[in-house]
């Protein structure tokens, strides 16, 4: 019964090694994209991307049909590692979505790797494995690839020093991560508390110490935040613009699709006229990654 449930949701693509495919915005729970170059690999579930012959991640325009699969059984064999949206696929809102534990017991009991990634950066993955466990489910942190996370981890990955500090435009998930990881930052939800007051001949200072801006997302988010961290990417020599994610939308509630992180990180694009490095899904850091855990 469980196997037939699972082909009627999931969703089976094609296409040539040389691409990455983007599933159809509407979803279905189970939606498996098998990767090429090796009989065992890592699907993503939830319909993002996937990552082929360790090749540099991109994106395809062409719109990719989906096919009902057939054969559950087979395909799950073939897998190894399923990795699982979080936001939407497992969870909306506070509410789990239904199946997900039957669908998670089956992955475990046939020896999966399941890891679970989310952009929603408000939340540390300590703080996640909370909210799994609030839901009934039993997840280990290390199979948590939030995007708080993921920005610690890329400044580790580059040997940020430990002299430098970290401007955060976002909540408490990224400043737990840079403070694990034993990175000074400032900023985050205090800043949101901040003003400005604008008159004849008044300097903004800011910390010359910054070599890193991350922008995540940020409910606190104000004016006083947008001119720091464009000061500190203009003026402080190799400052890094860091983001979480570019997501338009975020699924705070199960009610209606709200603004998401990328509309903190549009306004410093559109001010320092800089692109940032994402560290997210879907970007390539994510994906090499996962793939050397």
């Amino acid at each position: 019964m469980l196997n037939r449930a699972i082909a009627s949701a999931v969703s089976s693509v094609t296409s040539s090694s040389s691409s990455v495919s983007l599933l159809p915005k509407s979803k279905p729970f189970f939606s498996v994209k098998t990767l090429s170059g090796s009989s065992r690999s890592p699907s993503f579930c939830g319909g993002f991307t996937r990552r082929i012959d360790h090749k540099p991640l991109r994106m395809t325009t062409r719109a990719m049909a989906t096919q009902q699969l057939e054969n559950a059984d087979q395909l799950i064999d073939s897998v190894e590692t399923f990795i699982f949206d979080c936001d939407g696929v497992i969870w909306k809102g506070d509410k789990l979505i239904e199946g997900v534990p039957e669908t998670l017991d089956m992955l475990r009991a046939k020896g999966k790797r399941l890891v679970f990634v989310t952009n929603n950066s408000t939340k540390s993955r300590k703080q996640y494995g909370k909210k799994f466990e609030t839901l009934g489910l039993n997840v280990n942190e290390e199979e948590i690839f939030a995007s708080s996370f993921a920005a610690a981890a890329y400044l580790q990955s580059i040997n940020f020093p430990k002299d430098k500090k970290v401007y955060v435009i976002g909540e408490e998930g990224i400043l737990k991560e840079l403070e694990l990881a034993g990175f000074q930052y400032l900023g985050g939800p205090d800043d949101g508390k901040r003003q400005i007051e604008l008159k004849p001949g008044f300097l903004m200072e800011h910390d010359h110490d910054v070599g890193a801006v991350v922008v995540g997302f940020d409910r606190y988010f104000n004016y006083y935040k947008i001119q720091y961290g464009t000061l500190c990417i203009r003026e402080n020599p190799g400052c890094l613009f860091i983001a979480t994610n570019r997501d338009a939308v975020t699924h705070l509630t199960d009610a209606q699709e709200w603004a998401g992180g990328g509309s903190m990180v549009g306004a410093l694009v559109g001010s320092t006229q800089r692109e940032p490095l994402v560290v997210g899904k879907p970007s390539t850091f994510m994906m090499d990654y996962l793939a050397d855990k």
